[in-house]
Formats: C-alpha cells, sequence, structure tokens
C-alpha cells in the first residue's frame, strides 16, 4: 500500500516544499520527514502547524527538536518519567515557544481550515481521480510530477472567502 504521508506546506508561497511517499505512517516516518525539511535551512527558526495525530507528538520528535536545539535535558523515559512521560508533556514541549524548532497544534474542531486539506482535493480531482497507474512506483512518480508542475503553474497562496455560517432557525 502507497500513503502519500508527509507534505510541508509553504503558505506564503501556496506551494509543496518537501514530500515523502511511503509504504507506512509511523512515528519514525514523520520524525525523519521533519528531520529532512529542517536540513533544508538548518540555522531556521521554524514553526509546524499541525493536527493532533500521535506521530506529531511523538518521542521521537521530541528527541529530534531536542537534539537540533542543542538542548542538554533528561527527556525521562517515554511513559514513565520527564518529558517523554505522555502525549500531553510531549506536546507541552513540542509547543515551547523559547524553541527554535517548535509545533502548533491545531484543535480538533479546526481541521476543515486546514490548508493542505485544500491541497489533497485538488491532487484528487486533478490527477487521482482521473489517473491511470500501472504500478506504485508509476503513481509516486506521477504524483510527484503533479507537485513539481502544481508549484510552476498553480502555487498561490489560498484566498480564504469563508464568511461563516447563518444560523438556522428554530
Amino acid at each position: 500500500m502507497l500513503l502519500l504521508q508527509r507534505l510541508t506546506w509553504q503558505i506564503a508561497q501556496g506551494g509543496i516544499r518537501q514530500v515523502l511517499i511511503g509504504a507506512t505512517r509511523a512515528e519514525f516516518d514523520f520524525a525523519n520527514h521533519i528531520a529532512h525539511t529542517i536540513e533544508t535551512d538548518p540555522e531556521a527558526s521554524w514553526i509546524f502547524v499541525l493536527d493532533q495525530l500521535n506521530t506529531h507528538q511523538s518521542a521521537s520528535l521530541v528527541r529530534l527538536v531536542a537534539t537540533c536545539c542543542q538542548l542538554d535535558l533528561d527527556l525521562g523515559i517515554k511513559g514513565k518519567s520527564g518529558i517523554l512521560h505522555s502525549m500531553a508533556s510531549r506536546s507541552a514541549f513540542l509547543s515551547d515557544p523559547t524553541h527554535r524548532i517548535r509545533f502548533v497544534y491545531v484543535p480538533k474542531h479546526t481541521s476543515w481550515l486546514n490548508q493542505i486539506e485544500c491541497w489533497f482535493s485538488i491532487l484528487t480531482r486533478r490527477l487521482i481521480r482521473r489517473g491511470n497507474f500501472t504500478s506504485t512506483e508509476d503513481l509516486k512518480q506521477q504524483i510527484r510530477a503533479f507537485i513539481r508542475y502544481f508549484n510552476c503553474t498553480m502555487a498561490k497562496p489560498f484566498n480564504w472567502k469563508f464568511q461563516g455560517f447563518e444560523p438556522k432557525p428554530h
């Protein structure tokens, strides 16, 4: 099974910066994707805006941020103590605004605002739904080609036009 599992969306340019396509969607996969993204500008400050998926608040991610930010801390033991104790403690560490690399977790009820979901809709409508794929590798290549095409021809920041809902009469 093939998963388009990780994309880095550049909000200001409206394009895809990094893509990871693989067979799994595990903690390691996400931490690896973040590490590759950070490597594109290792000294920069990074703010990642994410949903609250458990892999986005993992022990691997805490270790990565501690290493990249050169934080000499006892992280504790996953499930037992310290920063690694629970998802809540890991989330608090990863969200710390004093870190050069930090994560902002959007509330679950705001998932419809997630811009990458809009982009996935574009990918589905323009490539996947109409596509003919001879193999998993062919699908991967076509997705990567679509991303290159999208970034060159269609990438622009999304213009939010939503004004809110009218309350329903009782």
